[in-house]
């Protein structure tokens, strides 16, 4: 095994949203992204390393009772495709211990994603926008690297949960969510799709941290609009899929 260790934020257990069953999140600091409505800046600078693969995996190990049949660990962020190294090793030592593995990832990692993707059970992709002007402004970034995770991720052949956030005056259009329909249609094996209202909940942090915050003036996403909107994707996803 390489000798490596890893930058941990924090490690929340009993999880329930991120990914199935109950689950133990490991947030791994560093991200080369800047979406507008982050809501963890706190994680864009990789911090000091704290974790050997084998000091994490027993702290996951932990929890292993609660995850029952269907749970397991998800490795979110930040970008823990950044730390990839690391990543890898501890799945291999999670994988001994026949733990269920979940990747919570926008696919702006590093390249070479196939052995992570051999490892883990579940994608969890975070769609940031479906064109690369919209997403270049959104996230500071070029999509190049989300396409190339999104052509590994399809040769791999893994289950993908696909999360989308909702922020009004940018993904809350009709032209936008037929587009989302479209761009969703070539990833393959999603099992599951789910729009993220907008929220406020982040904006305390660019205060304690110093930052400036883009969407300050930006009001949060009504929850019945949201749902509305992924009633009308839901309707063109169906009818785009039919029709292929």
């Amino acid at each position: 095994m390489k000798k490596c260790s890893g930058s941990v934020d924090s490690i929340e257990t009993m999880g329930l949203v991120d990914g199935p069953g109950i689950r133990t999140v490991v947030f791994l600091t560093g991200c080369k992204l800047r979406c507008l409505y982050c809501h963890n800046p706190e994680m864009w600078t990789r911090g000091k390393d704290n974790y050997t693969p084998e000091e994490l995996v027993q702290r996951i190990i932990r929890n292993k009772p609660y995850f029952g049949k269907k749970g397991g660990v998800t490795f979110s962020g930040g970008e823990p495709l950044l730390q990839i190294d690391f990543l890898v090793e501890c799945c291999k030592l999670l994988k001994e211990e026949g733990i269920n593995i979940a990747l919570d990832t926008a696919g702006a990692g590093l390249g070479d994603y196939k052995e992570i993707l051999d490892l883990v059970d579940l994608v969890i992709l975070d769609v940031k926008y479906t064109d690369g002007n919209g997403y270049e402004k959104l996230t500071g970034y070029n999509m190049l690297e989300s396409e190339r995770f999104i052509r590994d991720l399809n040769k791999s052949g893994k289950d993908v949960w696909i999360r989308q956030v909702v922020v009004p005056g940018m993904m809350d259009t009709e032209e936008y969510i037929n587009s989302l329909a479209k761009y969703i249609l070539k990833i393959k094996n999603v099992k599951k799709i789910e729009f993220l209202p907008f929220h406020h909940l982040g904006f305390s942090k660019y205060d304690e941290l110093n930052y400036l915050n883009p969407l300050e003036g930006t009001p949060e996403m009504d929850k019945d609009k949201c749902d509305e909107l992924y009633e009308k994707f839901i309707s063109k996803y169906n009818e785009l899929k039919e029709n292929i």
